[in-house]
């Protein structure tokens, strides 16, 4: 994925493994590209599918759409996890600040797809187990449902943050590094400075609307960020 410039040559640079000693191997970028697309497009679909909370009735209803949008949700994560790889190396410096970037996004991914699990799979599979209770033995189901919710908020907090901090590292790397188009350095740091601004003013990020204002803005970035790699994956950029 990653091809020494320096094998053969005999020579050895003060930059191995480093800025000057690879280039990104074309099937790699592409890849990476498609990967992004692919994991955005899940994640689209889990946001069009996702059912709003309600109490136990209304999630034994929601059950079967809980289950197959939040399932999408933790597919796309496994995409994304390895377009991010893609673009964290298409960005590659000798300080290697790209990869802090894809560790922050490693850390979101693992907090959303464990919200994806709890909230989606586990906890719609609980309930259906707890439908045959008597009405007055559902008040430790309850408290079950509502800790499974304030677990939820916290996981989607640290992938908002995470993830926020990764596209702030990508975007000063594109802006510095001059490996993507000025305007998408510029459009991830603004992105990030809205959301720190909309937090301010308490804007509720988990609630359905906010998370899903906030996942059209990422997946925008990340949209373009996939299509620069595709475009570009039949050129040799030195990295």
């Amino acid at each position: 994925m990653l091809l020494d410039l320096n094998q053969g040559t005999g020579s050895a640079s003060p930059y191995s493994f480093g800025f000057k000693s690879f280039i990104m191997a074309p099937a790699f970028r592409k890849l990476s590209g498609y990967s992004l697309l692919i994991g955005s497009l899940f994640m689209v679909l889990t946001m069009l599918l996702h059912p709003s909370g309600g109490d136990m009735q209304h999630i034994l209803k929601i059950s079967r759409v809980a289950i197959i949008s939040h399932s999408l949700g933790i597919l796309s994560t496994v995409f994304s996890a390895y377009g991010f790889y893609g673009l964290a190396s298409a960005l590659l410096t000798p300080s290697r600040l790209s990869f802090l970037g894809l560790c922050f996004a490693g850390f979101a991914l693992v907090a959303v797809m464990l919200a994806a699990l709890l909230n989606g799979i586990v906890l719609p599979l609980y309930v259906l187990q707890q439908a045959p209770v008597a009405e007055e033995s559902l008040t430790p189901v309850k408290l079950v449902i509502q800790y499974g919710v304030t677990i939820n908020a916290a996981l989607a907090y640290v992938f908002i943050a995470g993830y926020s901090i990764a596209m702030l590292i990508w975007s000063f790397g594109m802006i510095r590094a001059e490996k993507f188009p000025y305007w998408l350095g510029i459009w991830g740091i603004l992105l990030v400075g809205i959301s720190v601004v909309a937090a301010l003013f308490q804007l509720n990020f988990i609630s359905v609307t906010g998370f899903t204002v906030y996942v059209a803005g990422i997946v925008s970035w990340i949209i373009s960020a996939a299509f620069i790699l595709i475009r570009k994956s039949h050129s040799i950029d030195t990295i």
